[in-house]
This record gives structure tokens, C-alpha cells and sequence, in this order.
């Protein structure tokens, strides 16, 4: 595959490029272009730019892609790939360069014989970076010359001229976010960090080089094993129950398809999906080609080998999936997206070609490698055993939250409404604060459910174990949702699932145990944005019978700097009960006055990677942990 792409690209010129469209638009509506015109927006431009470079590297003509974050608020992409072409282009008359930039849609990766795979926002090009710059620099070193080309949004302010020789090829585009666009025009380097770490994973051997001239830091990112080496990054803080990452790639009708597994003894499953390097967020059909490849291969292996008698019943996709992280890549010619966020492959070939390519190795490697063909399927027939154990808890549980409320949790202060778009629950830790959100709550439309002590760490047991818990079974019952595979989120009963515990290292426990449970059972909670944090006050002041309620220290000393530091008392608060109802509900509960943190999941892999280190079995990663950022520690509780 990729030779043939080589060859093809030694033809790649003017006439390659094809215009579809023009960029009008993109100014007046950014957000249909890049989705939003807040920080997520922000960083695709340089996803944008850096996504060209990348086809030119899956066409094999580049292999080092060097970002530069600049003190002014500007960036520069270089690579080291063939070059824009700078010759007239055949239908607009005017330079590629210029035709590339300032035409929505012209671009090479529309012409199959030019580049067979593309990533890229789905194809808008690098003319939207350009529209929604203050300016632009494009830079091409190609035909022994370096030319160079200046904009201003959009707008060309310059022809395209030779500014000097060059013996070497490649693009450099240099341009500053427009702050008439966007909310904020600062990039941050944690964001761009992550993306393209992902990014030099998935595309093995090529150098991806990140600069801050801001903080003089420099991170540079290159795996020799690619995806491989992506499920190790994984798994660092994991035990694997079998050594070595089984890996294989193979190519089928112009189909890229590279699979890493490793199993672990955890209980959950993390699989990332990826179609030409693009986040498949919401799976597709290369997922579930994928699912009912190692289903099938893994049931038919445990019957021919014995682990599975006669009058078993089979093994589940989620019993042979229980403690996996896998990776799944695959590069397609003609990608189909799916789905609001555009996270989902379409494809339906594509189901096929993954199906039959994974079964193949993966009974290949089964064959050959019995010891660790063990180790499987004794991990899965044991998640059999526990799911048949957890079934009839799970079937309680549901059948529970469907009658009506009588049935509810005894403790749970069910709200009138039913309406999503104002329910809301509070998790509340301890009776005495249960007792002073419920008396001071809007019966309409919040809901309380105190929750007595600390919950199961569910990161340590598996699906039988936490539906034992009264805690967690309470929550589902009352979510009305079920769990883990009998999830449904049109069963929510509330719009709004809010954490309120304490200001203190129990509470801070309590929310950590919590968003755990989330995160491994009801993901989908977090994922449509249904999970919040309450933000009890850390303060109150006391000046002339007048109270003042603060939320940070840095709250308290603006506060105290406007009521002058004499004559006042503070009071520490470390415990929700040590506020009265009306006190609970002006500062944490009342909607025109609270402030509520929405959980999201950025970045799945650092969210999995925080999850295993704080909660699971592995020491030496929580004191590395704790050790590095205890620095920043706050108002620490002693």
C-alpha cells in the first residue's frame, strides 16, 4: 500500500489539486468548520495543519513534523514533505499555494491518485486556518527554491515569490488565531501534548517535535512500534496477565487494519478506535468487526482446548473483553463519519475486512502461543462465572428503578418533576448534611440521596462484587439507568447528577470514588455531560452581624481587601453539616447563586491513566503521583 501511494505522489503537481468550493463562509460561521470557536476549536487549527503533514508522511515523503508554540500567540507547523506545489493551478489561474489557502476544499487529499489516505477535520482543509488567522505566513521549499506567501484573513496581502535557494523539500505554515474568532487565543501546551503524542503513536516512525518558546520546553514524540508501543503507554500503571503485546497489521481491498491487545487483571475494558488517525469516539463498523472477531475466535479456542465443556454456555463479548486495552487503527481510502461529533466510521465493508483479518491472527497467535492462550481464557471464563453471579443482582436492580417510587431507595428524597431539563440529584455525603439539603432543597425539582460513607472502589472488583454494595445499588436504582452492559440512558431519571461532599481530604476521597464508579460503568453519564461537582464555600465572614461567603483564598482575599481586615471573624468550613439548610442551599444548592463544575472526559486515555493510578492496586505510581504535585496542594486538611 505504501509503495503504491509513493509512486502515485512522484506525479503529485498542480493539476492534482481540485477546488471545490470557496471560503466565504468560513468566517461567518466557524463553528461549522471547526466545531467550535472555544479552546477545542482553537487547538484544531493546528491539528488542521499538522493532519496535512501527517498525509504527506502516510505517503511516505515525510518524516519530521516540528511545532513551535510562539510568546505572541502565533504558531508555526514545518514538516519535511514534498512541498505545496507553487505552480498556476489549472482552474483558478493562481498559485497551488494560493489556491490551497484561500479555496475551501482544494486540496490533494480530493484526488485519489495523489494521496490513497487522509486524516484531516474531514476534509475542510487548511484554507479554514487561513480565514480564521489574523495572519498567515506560508512557506514551501520545493524546485530548489524557497517561496513565500502572506495573508492577512484570508485574504492574500502578497503574491507567491522565491525568497532563496533551498536543497531540501517541505511546508511551513506560521500563523496567529484571530481574536475577533475566538474566546480565547492562548494555546495550551498540556492539549497539544496529548494530541500529538496520540498522533506519533498511530503513525509509526514519524518524529513529531512540540516547542514552547513561552516556557522554553521541548517534547519530542517517535515510537518505533506504534500502537504497540500505545498499549504499553496504557498499561504502564496495569498488570498485564501476559508479557508481550499482541500485535499484527495487514492489508486488505486498499485497507490499512494494525491491532495491539494486552490483557490485564483488571475488570474493565479500554478500547481506542481510530480511522486515518482520526478518534472514532463512538466506534463504527470497525469496532464491531473487531468485537465479533475476538468473540468468536476465542469461544471456538476454549472449546477446542477444553476450558469450555459441552454444556457451557458461551463466553460474551463482554466476558472476553473483561481487563483488555486495545488499540485499533485502520486507514482507508474513502473514510464515512457518522453521528453529531462525527466519531463514528460508516463504512460497511470495513466491518468485513477487520472481522476476517482479526480472526485470522488472532487464532494464528492463539495457536501458537498456548500459555498465553491460557491466561485469556481462564480470565474470561472467569468473568462469566462472575457476570452469571451479578445477573440476578443486576435484574433486581432494574426491576427495582422501573416500578414506581415507592420502591425507590428508602433514604432517597425523590423531586416532584419529571423532567429532565430541571431534575436534579445530589449525592450528599453523611446523614447530617442529607438532613439539611433535603429541608432546604426546591422539592420540585431536586432530589437527595444521602450516601453513608465511602462507596466500594469499584476499580478493584469486579461487576458481582460492586452491585453487592447498598451505596452503589441505591444510586442505580434511583438513576433508573441500570449498569455496565444493561445501561440505558433513556431510563435517566434526573438531568443533573451532582457530588456535593465535603471541603476536605474524606470528601475529596468520596468524589474520587464516585467518578470512578462513573467512569468504569456509567461512562455515558459523563460523556452526555450529566455529571457535576457542587462547590461548597471554603469560608464564611463575619463583619457586623453581615455574612460573606468565599469560594477560594483568592476569593477571601479580595473579600477582605474590600470589607478592610479589622473586626471580622472567619470560619474554616470543613463539613457540609456545619452549615444549616438555608445556608446549604444560598451557597451550594441554589441555582442562581451555586457553582457547579461539569465532569467531561478530554482526553480518555490520561482519564483511564489517572482512574489506574489513584484507584487501583499499583503503589508506586500514587506516591510518584502525589510526590510531584503536592506542591500545588492547597488548604490542605491535617
Amino acid at each position: 500500500m505504501t509503495n503504491e501511494v509513493n509512486e502515485n505522489n512522484r506525479h503529485y503537481t498542480a493539476s492534482d489539486i481540485q477546488v471545490l468550493t470557496g471560503l466565504e463562509p468560513v468566517r461567518k460561521r466557524p463553528g461549522m468548520y471547526i466545531g467550535s470557536t472555544g479552546p477545542k476549536g482553537l487547538h484544531h487549527l493546528v491539528y488542521e495543519v499538522v493532519d496535512n503533514s501527517i498525509d504527506e508522511a502516510l505517503a511516505g515523503i515525510c518524516d519530521t513534523i516540528i511545532v513551535k508554540l510562539y510568546n505572541d500567540g502565533s504558531v508555526s507547523v514545518e514538516d519535511n514533505g514534498s512541498g505545496i506545489p507553487v505552480e498556476a493551478h489549472p482552474q483558478t489561474g493562481k498559485s497551488t499555494v494560493e489556491t490551497v489557502l484561500t479555496i475551501l476544499h482544494a486540496g490533494g487529499k480530493f484526488n485519489n491518485g495523489a494521496y490513497k489516505v487522509s486524516g484531516g477535520l474531514h476534509g475542510v482543509g487548511v484554507s479554514v486556518v487561513n480565514a480564521l488567522s489574523e495572519w498567515l505566513i506560508a512557506k514551501v521549499k520545493r524546485n530548489g527554491k524557497e517561496y513565500m506567501q502572506k495573508f492577512e484573513r484570508g485574504i492574500p496581502t502578497s503574491t507567491l515569490e522565491p525568497v532563496g535557494d533551498s536543497d531540501s523539500t517541505g511546508t511551513t505554515i506560521y500563523f496567529k488565531p484571530d481574536n475577533e474568532i475566538f474566546e480565547i487565543v492562548e494555546f495550551d501546551f498540556s492539549t497539544l501534548e496529548t494530541r500529538f503524542r496520540e498522533m506519533a503513536f498511530l503513525n509509526k516512525g514519524i518524529k513529531i517535535i512540540l516547542e514552547d518558546e513561552r516556557n522554553d520546553i521541548k517534547k519530542e514524540f517517535y515510537y518505533e512500534g506504534g500502537i504497540k508501543s500505545f498499549v504499553e503507554y496504557i498499561n504502564k500503571n496495569k498488570t498485564p496477565i501476559h508479557k508481550d503485546v499482541i500485535y499484527f497489521e495487514a492489508v486488505k481491498d486498499d485497507t490499512l487494519v494494525e491491532l495491539a491487545i494486552q490483557y490485564t487483571d483488571s475488570y474493565s475494558e479500554n478500547v481506542l478506535t481510530f480511522a486515518n488517525n482520526i478518534n472514532t469516539n463512538d466506534g463504527g463498523t470497525h469496532l464491531s468487526g473487531l468485537r465479533s472477531a475476538l468473540t468468536r475466535v476465542i469461544n471456538e479456542y476454549g472449546r477446542k482446548n477444553g476450558y469450555l465443556k459441552e454444556k457451557d454456555e458461551n463466553l460474551s463479548g463482554e466476558d472476553v473483553r473483561e481487563g483488555m486495552t486495545a488499540v485499533l487503527s485502520v486507514k482507508l481510502p474513502e473514510p464515512q463519519f457518522e453521528g453529531q461529533t462525527k466519531g463514528k466510521l460508516g463504512n460497511s465493508e470495513t466491518r468485513g475486512i477487520v472481522e476476517s483479518i482479526t480472526a485470522e491472527f488472532l487464532n494464528d497467535f492463539l495457536e501458537l502461543n498456548p500459555k498465553e492462550g491460557k491466561a485469556i481464557l481462564e480470565k474470561a471464563v472467569s468473568a462469566q462465572r462472575a457476570r452469571d453471579a451479578a445477573r440476578k443482582a443486576r435484574e433486581l436492580t432494574r426491576k427495582r428503578s422501573i416500578l414506581d417510587n415507592t420502591t425507590l431507595p428508602g433514604k432517597l428524597a425523590d423531586c416532584q418533576s419529571s423532567d429532565l431539563n430541571e431534575t436534579e440529584i445530589y449525592l450528599v455525603e453523611g446523614d447530617s448534611a442529607g438532613g439539611s439539603a433535603k429541608q432546604g432543597r426546591d422539592k420540585k425539582y431536586q432530589a437527595i440521596l444521602p450516601l453513608k460513607g465511602k462507596i466500594m472502589n469499584v476499580e478493584k472488583a469486579r461487576i458481582d462484587k460492586v452491585l453487592g454494595s447498598d451505596e452503589i445499588k441505591s444510586m442505580i436504582t434511583a438513576f433508573g439507568t441500570g449498569v455496565g452492559s444493561d445501561f440505558s440512558l433513556e431510563r435517566l431519571r434526573y438531568g443533573k447528577i451532582i457530588i456535593m461532599t465535603d471541603a476536605d481530604v474524606d470528601g475529596a476521597h468520596i468524589r474520587t470514588l464516585l467518578l470512578t464508579f462513573f467512569y468504569r460503568y456509567m461512562k455515558e453519564l459523563i460523556e452526555k455531560g450529566h455529571v457535576y461537582i457542587a462547590q461548597p464555600p471554603l469560608y464564611k465572614v463575619t463583619k457586623s452581624r453581615k455574612e460573606y461567603y468565599c469560594y477560594s483564598d483568592k476569593e477571601l482575599d479580595t473579600l477582605l481587601d474590600e470589607i478592610g481586615r479589622t473586626n471580622y471573624s472567619i470560619q474554616r468550613y470543613k463539613g457540609l453539616g456545619e452549615m444549616n439548610a438555608d445556608q446549604l442551599f444560598d451557597t451550594t444548592m441554589d441555582p442562581e447563586t451555586r457553582i457547579l463544575l461539569k465532569v467531561n472526559i478530554e482526553d480518555a486515555v490520561a482519564a483511564d491513566e489517572i482512574f489506574t493510578m489513584l484507584m487501583g492496586d499499583k503503589v508506586e505510581p500514587r506516591r510518584e503521583f502525589i510526590e510531584e504535585n503536592a506542591r500545588y496542594v492547597k488548604n490542605l486538611d491535617i
